[in-house]
């Protein structure tokens, strides 16, 4: 038998081999439903970063309905390949920054002088240029908007003459067809000049993008490579969509993103702030199982899904468990939660939850209790996580002596997460980052702390079991709320010992000696070449003077 102590350094030991495979991949996205954890690369602070709550100072231009080009033929001129250098946070080194990575992308001119990519290729970027195909100069460009749930970002470039003679691609007013033939454009890994491919479309669905954003998605069987992300794909003489992922360890099945949700994006920004894309978060289960629906006393041919476990924790709210949804709007929902839209689509009925929205709500027909009844259901454009993605952000940290403090991401998270004996470690400590993954805040401003790195080098730690992925409880006795909660208790302190205890099973507390670990901090600071104690909306508490 393993005991927790020991237990505890076996996990440490076992993440810091983790720590070597952390980083984000150089490659496009090959899992399209997989968190953006995993399927989007990482990095810097130089672009405009654009996520459901950031503002945006300046307007886009109007869209120019003129600026577009009406032959196949014409759209190679309106093609580029994008080069960017790339500097991704560090989870596990919250102090800095990842080395820097240049990758290549594709990108296609819109309306308003302008050109759209995948926010996975502009993402972290410090430094973006585009060159124009058959063109040997780079003309420097920056992240206007980015918007890493939905994969899509729009860039500027510093000189827009290039416009005059790169007009805008016509994009398609309605979702294509099965069977539908499609070209693909885009710069992929493997040579230098401008690659086409063509194949048509496969599928057709309503699918997770980067958790927990879902959207209209189409599968094409013309190949997607590396460097394609971002690239147009076109059905006759109109854009149907943009490339970004491909399934990885299948062949030819590639996936872009359809014009419909291109349009959404478009129209959101059009104001100079990203929104966000409405959705319904509530626990849905089929209504196939005969016995089930014995259970819940359903008329004769009633249709829907169940819910399982409502979103909304108010009692206002209009879900209750074991509710039957029968219809969105006036479209009916059949037993596996999927609505028909025109004579050959079958599609999950939240989709049509991005049509149908007014005013943050959607009009929704269900059966409780063997009543009908109409409601109004609550659609936010974002989920409050208490393990959130870091959506451009870089993590925020505190450097305490040898502890090195810092919040649960999921790239803190994803790494560890993809490790069977990490969970299971993890799992058997009963570390809040595996057993309260998925959940919401229990109050406002509740984050998970952690200590982020190993203990730095130092005679303080002699003794104490590595700490990292510890999940920080009390300091002194004091719940600890977040981050900032935690430097704030720091700073006021004047007790004599520092008592840390973490979250969990059989884990270690740490003392030290509050003027000890406090003097010894610049000196662990300048032996690991760290330039800052913190980030540095942290450092405004810390170097905040003590209350009277």
């Amino acid at each position: 038998m393993i005991y927790p102590s020991r237990l505890d350094r076996v996990l440490a030991a076992l993440i810091l081999v983790l720590l070597s495979f952390a980083c984000p991949s150089n490659a496009e996205p090959t899992a399209p439903d997989k968190p953006a954890a995993t399927a989007t690369p990482a990095a810097p602070t130089t672009p405009t970063v654009v996520t459901a709550t950031t503002e945006v100072p300046a307007k886009v231009d109007a869209p120019a309905k003129t600026e577009v080009t009406p032959k196949t033929d014409l759209v190679e001129n309106s093609v580029v390949k994008i080069f960017a250098t790339m500097r991704s946070p560090d989870p596990f080194k919250p102090w800095t920054k990842q080395a820097p990575r240049d990758i290549t992308g594709t990108g296609v001119v819109i309306e308003g002088k302008r050109i759209l990519t995948n926010a996975h290729v502009a993402l972290y970027a410090s430094q973006v240029q585009v060159q124009a195909n058959q063109s040997g100069e780079k003309l420097s460009a920056t992240v206007e908007f980015v918007a890493p749930g939905i994969d899509l970002a729009v860039l500027k470039l510093e000189d827009d003459s290039f416009f005059a003679t790169h007009p805008a691609v016509v994009r398609a007013a309605k979702i294509p067809t099965v069977k539908d033939s499609v070209m693909v454009y885009g710069f992929p890994t493997g040579g230098s000049n401008l690659s086409i491919t063509k194949g048509i479309v496969s599928r057709i669905e309503f699918a997770g993008y980067n958790f927990p954003v879902s959207g209209l998605r189409i599968q094409i069987d013309a190949a997607i490579n590396p460097g394609n992300s971002g690239g147009p794909a076109l059905s006759g003489d109109e854009m149907i969509g943009l490339a970004f992922s491909r399934l990885g360890g299948a062949d030819n099945i590639g996936y872009i993103i359809p014009c419909e949700e291109i349009e959404l994006f478009l129209k959101d920004i059009a104001d100079g702030h990203y929104d966000g894309k409405p959705a319904m978060f509530d626990g849905l289960q089929t209504n196939e199982n005969p016995a089930l629906r014995v259970y819940l006393k359903l008329p004769k041919g009633a249709e829907g899904m169940i819910v399982r476990e409502v979103d909304g924790a108010e009692a206002s709210y209009p879900l209750k468990a074991w509710d039957v949804i029968t219809h969105i709007g006036t479209s009916a929902i059949d037993n596996e939660g999927m609505v028909k839209i025109g004579e050959n689509l079958r599609i999950r009925f939240q989709y049509l939850i991005q049509q149908l929205a007014k005013n943050g709500k959607i009009p929704l027909t269900l059966i409780r209790a063997g009543q009908e009844l109409s409601v109004e259901l609550p659609v936010p454009t974002e989920r409050p996580m208490l393990i959130p993605d870091l959506e451009g952000e870089y993590p925020p940290y505190f450097i305490y002596g040898p502890l090195v403090f810092s919040t649960a991401t999921s790239q803190f998270v994803g790494p560890l997460s993809s490790n069977a004996k990490a969970i299971g470690a993890l799992s058997s400590l009963g570390n809040p980052i595996i057993t309260r993954r998925g959940d919401k805040p229990t109050f406002p401003g509740e984050e998970l702390v952690l200590v982020a790195s190993p203990f730095f080098p130092h005679k303080l730690a002699k003794g104490y079991d590595n700490p990292i992925s510890r999940v920080v409880q009390s300091i002194n006795g004091i719940a600890i709320k977040n981050l900032s909660h935690l430097v704030s208790v720091l700073h006021d302190t004047k007790d004599e010992f520092i008592t840390i205890n973490f979250a969990g099973h059989g884990t270690e507390a740490l003392v030290f000696s509050r003027k000890e670990i406090v003097a010894a901090t610049d000196d662990i600071l300048n032996d690991n070449g760290v330039r800052a104690q913190g980030s540095a909306d942290i450092l405004t508490i810390w170097n905040a003077k003590p209350a009277k």
